[in-house]
């Protein structure tokens, strides 16, 4: 027979948020990695032909 699992330890459980803090900062720090902010207005196209910009 064998014993009932013990739950996770107050060690364990702290590693594992501290872990998890960890991650999270280091996602918000880097985001977003891959979409530089874009400054300028892009050349309208044949289909924005109908709307009016101002510069």
């Amino acid at each position: 027979m064998t014993k009932p699992h013990a739950g996770p330890s107050a060690e364990e459980i702290k590693e594992k948020q501290d872990l998890e803090e960890a991650l999270e900062e280091g996602l918000e720090e880097t985001f977003p990695g891959s979409d530089p902010v874009n400054v300028t207005q892009p050349a309208p196209s044949r289909g924005d032909g109908h709307v009016k910009r101002t510069s």
